[in-house]
């Protein structure tokens, strides 16, 4: 990712800070743990493959209940991210609703939730430390 990209992701994750709902999210121990035994790329794939099945359609039936609120750790950062919907794409990220997400779009859904996930490893292993 490009310095640009970075700081565009950056900015969003401190936007979603300020969200009481999206900021009560966190990884617990068991997801991190699976992170870890599975490693970064297989969760960015995973990451990848939820983004082009559950969200890239123009058309979601089923959209704003189509990611479950536990049961793998991109889920969670999905909601943590506002990525969890094309309602929540939209309101957070102008990401219009009713066409097929391009490549680009999924890339960035992508790197956000990637993002958000490495931020919670390292503030979980800090957390350890301090311990």
């Amino acid at each position: 990712m490009n310095e640009k990209g970075k700081k565009v992701i950056d900015y969003k994750l401190n936007q979603l800070s300020y969200s009481r709902f999206r900021n009560h999210f966190h990884l617990k121990e068991k997801d991190i743990q699976y992170c870890m035994d599975k490693g970064l790329d297989k969760i960015e794939q995973h990451a990848q493959d939820f983004v082009k099945t559950r969200l890239s359609s123009w058309n979601i039936i089923n959209d704003g209940k189509q990611t479950p609120m536990r049961g793998h750790p991109v889920f969670i950062a999905q909601h943590a991210t506002a990525t969890c919907c094309r309602g929540c794409l939209y309101k957070w990220h102008r990401i219009e609703q009713n066409k097929e997400l391009n490549v680009k779009e999924q890339k960035f859904i992508v790197a956000l939730i990637m993002e958000w996930i490495k931020q919670e490893i390292k503030n979980y292993n800090d957390l350890r430390k301090k311990l």
